[in-house]
């Protein structure tokens, strides 16, 4: 037999091909082995994923710095992980999306601006990926006019970032989903307390790289969180002026109804 991602000849016991590593696939793929392959593949304690998953936490520059040295198969890789990350992330946007009526956005007062409200989140759902994959050079920018002892370049830094951020994201999903399916009226006061565990998640996971301490740490920390800051809520003007010049919304979906007599 011959491997069919290589073609390289196989013996008919062999379970990965010797040439290029893939495993020996002989069953045509049911419900079955879909469902075994993806409990292997993700969720296996002998798997990357789960140690990735645990030494982001305890131990994040290991994880990262390891990845910018050159140790590429003991830990899950960025891609990989943030695809993970984008995909439940995108089950939460589904569910959201299905859960409007019940989230309470509380700012919100006219009947104008929940129409607004309604097509906003509609824009995020549909480009949700785009738009966290914008905060990662955001972070890199940020951290790169703050923290340059190590001399990283601007790919390296993004690689800082889309781990940190693409951990985040699934950290922030494990009380997410519940939330949204069994107390959706709550998930707007959640999603502005899951921001602050952004900031400081990733303020961690730079004091676990830096070379920086005592004071010097604490000043570039807060720079980077004021640079950050303003970064972030540029970007997120640029949403609905986007929408705008796309037709997505129009200047009379901003404007509050008449008041009724």
């Amino acid at each position: 037999m011959t491997c069919k991602n290589c073609e390289a000849r196989l013996r008919t016991d062999f379970l990965y091909c010797p040439a290029c590593g893939a495993k020996v696939v002989r069953n045509r793929i049911t419900i079955k082995n879909l469902w075994v392959d993806f409990l292997e593949r993700y969720f296996n304690l002998d798997n990357t994923f789960i140690k990735t998953f645990i030494h982001l936490f305890s131990k994040p520059e290991v994880v990262i710095e390891g990845y910018l040295q050159g140790i590429r198969r003991k830990y899950l890789n960025p891609i990989s992980y943030v695809g993970i990350a984008l995909t439940l992330s995108g089950l939460l946007m589904f569910i959201m999306s299905k859960s409007l009526d019940s989230i309470d956005f509380g700012f919100l007062e006219s009947e104008a601006q929940s129409v607004y409200q309604e097509k906003l989140m509609g824009f995020i759902s549909d480009y949700q990926a785009l738009i966290f994959i914008l905060y990662i050079p955001l972070m890199a920018i940020s951290g790169w006019l703050c923290f340059d002892e190590k001399k990283y370049n601007f790919a390296e830094r993004i690689i800082i970032f889309t781990y940190a951020l693409a951990h985040y994201s699934l950290l922030i999903f494990i009380p997410s989903l519940p939330i949204l399916l069994f107390a959706p009226e709550i998930y707007m006061s959640f999603s502005l307390v899951s921001v602050l565990v952004m900031m400081v998640y990733a303020g961690y996971v730079i004091v676990r790289i830096s070379n920086s301490e005592g004071v010097s740490l604490i000043a570039r920390l807060l720079l980077f969180y004021m640079i950050f800051g303003i970064l972030y809520f540029l970007s997120s003007l640029l949403i609905p002026i986007i929408m705008l010049l796309i037709g997505e919304i129009s200047l009379q979906d901003l404007v509050p109804p008449p008041p009724q007599n």
